[in-house]
């Protein structure tokens, strides 16, 4: 386990319009303000059609399965990351029956309006995979 302390640069509201496509407004915005890594800590709002994919294997890599659907849907959550400028979100819709989801795809368009909130940090998550990488970002490498 790798876990390191750092300071929130900024915190970012997002308010995504009807119509609008979540993960490509996500990716404008993230490119508009500038915004190379965060945590994506939260977000709500309502689809009238979802795109996401879950782990389908045990193995690495693994297979994926993908869900897409004309529906309405409450977003319950997101969360995720910036990871030098790339959106990694993950999602959980809810119905009148259940609650779904999975890693955010393209063709999930916004029914009212969507808020999420991205809390930018000075870290290159893309290292945090390589030997010494929590010292390097705590030294500040």
């Amino acid at each position: 386990m790798k876990a390191v302390r750092m300071p929130i640069k900024n915190v970012l509201i997002l308010r995504l319009n009807p119509g609008d496509d979540l993960l490509e407004a996500l990716r404008v915005a993230v490119r508009e303000n500038e915004v190379q890594n965060a945590v994506i800590i939260a977000g709500v709002g309502s689809v009238v059609s979802h795109h996401y994919h879950v782990v389908a294997s045990t193995v690495n890599p693994p297979k994926e399965y993908f869900t897409k659907g004309d529906a309405a849907a409450d977003i319950l959550s997101m969360n995720g990351a910036i990871i030098n400028g790339r959106v990694h979100a993950h999602v959980t819709y809810s119905n009148e029956k259940v609650a779904y989801g999975g890693h955010l795809e393209l063709g999930c368009e916004i029914l009212t309006f969507t808020m999420v909130t991205l809390a930018e940090v000075d870290a290159d998550f893309d290292r945090w995979d390589h030997i010494g990488a929590i010292e390097d970002l705590l030294a500040g490498v």
